[in-house]
């Protein structure tokens, strides 16, 4: 048995959350409403997250529990979603395994020493559980907020797949071609097979250290597979995803794992071993449902750029996706990517609300 996936350590008590809706659909159930919610929901888009967040840099409010936990809550008070999101970065554990990283304003995530070679791979430290304490005290403020019973909103945890931490690590920053990466991937390939294992052994802690603490289900979020081609990324990034998503099986809890621009590799995506793939807006449900394959459910899909369209845009936008939704096993409503910045709040609350009637 894969070191990533020894039995046992996944057991915890769980709450209540008999009737939730977004539960039931993760898992292949068609609930009496479609459920919502929203990648990077808690975030720049709210005037009460920009207060509370003045004056503290975002890795830092990573590690402060209270403000994890506010942060995480404000949209739930605010929109009425049914699910929250863990208030995080994706390279939060490479922060807390020692890591040189920073998130830098206007710029993202920045490597102050990137990975060149195998030398730079066998260096990286692993990521102890205890480094991710305060995260995981978070989630405890968080979950005794959210409630237990029919009325309880479940807590989604999340982590960046092996391959997104992969091009950070190695480019340095963001990368809009992923040049350095694809090299070392093809011109090193033990090399490469050795970081994203490294890799994959991190996002498997620091998603069992969540699900210790009481989230109620994962993302695993790969931001840059999309550059690959499906022959890539099933010889290169599938078997580490996979062994990700195998690790938390053991825990029975809803498992999501999307991408963007990942298209042609839903079926590949679906391969790893999620309950749930996510698909971004550039391929309708029903058609993402047929490329996944049955016993799977789907996250999705507007354009977050519709949001900026008009009622009556996102209203036909919205009732389009929930028609093609039901041809997959299940339908979690969401946006083909995070929430922008610039976003009207009020048009997400009544995006919510329609959904609901829906």
């Amino acid at each position: 048995m894969s070191k990533l996936a020894e039995p046992g350590a996944l057991r915890s008590p769980r709450r209540d959350l008999t009737g939730a809706p977004f539960l039931a659909a993760a898992r292949g159930a068609r609930p009496a409403r479609t459920p919502v919610w929203f990648m990077r929901q808690a975030g720049r888009s709210l005037p009460e997250y920009r207060a509370v967040r003045q004056g503290t840099s975002m890795m830092r409010a990573c590690f402060t529990p209270e403000l994890v936990c506010e942060v995480t809550l404000q949209p739930v008070r605010r929109h009425g979603v049914d699910a929250a999101i863990l208030f995080s970065d994706i390279v939060v554990p490479l922060y807390a395994a020692g890591v040189g990283v920073d998130i830098v304003a206007g710029t993202g995530p920045v490597v102050a020493s990137p990975v060149r070679g195998a030398a730079d791979v066998a260096a990286l430290p692993a990521l102890e559980p205890d480094a991710v304490a305060p995260i995981a005290e978070a989630i405890r403020l968080v979950i005794a907020e959210l409630g237990s019973g029919p009325g309880g909103i479940p807590l989604i945890g999340f982590a960046g797949a092996p391959f997104t931490l992969a091009s950070y690590l190695i480019e340095g920053g963001p990368s809009r071609n992923h040049e350095r990466t694809k090299a070392l991937m093809y011109a090193e390939p033990d090399t490469w097979h050795a970081l994203l294992a490294h890799l994959a052994a991190t996002t498997a802690t620091f998603l069992r250290a969540q699900v210790a603490a009481g989230v109620d289900a994962v993302q695993l979020f790969d931001s840059w597979a999309g550059a690959l081609s499906e022959r890539d990324y099933r010889e290169f990034v599938l078997p580490h995803s996979t062994a990700v998503l195998a690790a938390l099986a053991e825990s029975g809890l809803p498992r999501i794992h999307f991408g963007v621009g990942t298209g042609e590799l839903l079926g590949a995506m679906a391969e790893a071993g999620a309950d749930v793939v996510g698909v971004d807006w550039r391929v309708p449900l029903d058609e993402a449902a047929l490329r996944i394959g049955p016993g799977r459910a789907v996250q999705g899909n507007l354009d977050p750029a519709a949001l900026f369209a008009g009622s009556e845009v996102v209203a036909t936008q919205a009732r389009r996706i929930v028609a093609q939704g039901r041809a997959a096993g299940g339908h979690v409503f969401n946006l083909g990517h995070g929430v922008l910045p610039e976003t009207d709040p009020d048009v997400l609350t009544r995006l919510v609300e329609l959904v609901h009637s829906l």
